[in-house]
């Protein structure tokens, strides 16, 4: 009797769970009324290892050793694909993120999204050229240049914003006068006042089909992790070396670096 009503109350449990799995599974309507949460992860790391400021070392393709000591860097002007092929615009006034390794509330970036399925996610890295010049009193949040400069993300002097900050140590780069041999990475450049042919903003698409599919609802938060490989900035379409360009901020280098940074960014699941 014992065996009889333990493998009814299997099937009973094993039928209401593959009943709740089929409900999650099932197709969510596209219901561009209703807005949900739509989280975005920006898990930093270095190659196949966590980032960790101050402690880690790394190497880049040209053997070089370096330690992180400081990583920022704009995510703005954020998009998503749904599997009936409607792409939803964040507002530009819920858009603005700057992530900061220093700072773990800051590397979730959080929107809201009419209800459906997602397959893809856009975004820019960096800060539109509109943005960038509009009226300073309709800048706030991360956009406040008061506060972008004392982030250290905005540049006064060429009333622009830096789109990426890396900062470290590393002995291929020369010694300053205290002895400490740091590097220095300042990207930024939108067309704008210095030199109007320098234009460093860089959209980027992730598909999300291959890891998993970003399902928004209410009552529960999807987050799209995505891994941000700093090394990519290093060895991406062209090799950066510590010793030739220990400090790059605004100058034509700096395309090379930014090029190269717009492939750090991949899907590595979602959590649905």
């Amino acid at each position: 009797m014992y065996n009889i009503k333990y493998t009814l109350f299997s099937i009973v449990v094993a039928a209401c769970c593959f009943s709740s799995c089929k409900k999650d599974d099932a197709p969510i309507p596209a219901d561009d009324t209703v807005k949900a949460t739509l989280s975005i992860q920006f898990d930093n790391i270095a190659g196949d290892r966590n980032l960790q400021l101050n402690t880690g070392v790394y190497t880049n393709a040209a053997g070089e050793k370096f330690t992180v000591e400081r990583l920022k860097y704009y995510i703005t002007n954020i998009s998503a694909k749904r599997v009936d092929g409607e792409t939803f615009t964040v507002p530009k006034d819920s858009s603005y993120f700057l992530v900061s390794e220093a700072d773990a509330a800051s590397q979730f970036v959080k929107v809201k999204v009419p209800e459906g399925e997602y397959t893809s996610v856009s975004f820019i890295l960096g800060v539109d050229s509109l943005s960038s010049v509009m009226d300073i009193r309709k800048r706030t949040g991360v956009l406040d240049p008061s506060a972008g400069m004392d982030d250290g993300m905005y540049w006064e002097w060429n009333m622009g914003y830096i789109f990426f900050k890396m900062e470290g140590t590393s002995d291929a780069a020369p010694a300053d006068p205290s002895g400490r041999h740091n590097f220095r990475y300042h990207i930024g450049g939108f067309g704008g006042y210095s030199v109007p042919t320098l234009n460093n903003i860089k959209t980027i698409t992730v598909d999300l089909t291959a890891g998993g599919v970003a399902r928004v609802r209410q009552g529960r938060e999807a987050n799209v992790h995505l891994m941000v490989d700093i090394l990519k900035m290093f060895n991406g379409a062209a090799n950066v070396s510590i010793a030739a360009h220990p400090s790059v901020m605004f100058g034509d280098f700096s395309t090379i670096i930014a090029d190269n940074y717009t492939q750090m960014f991949y899907h590595d699941h979602t959590e649905n």
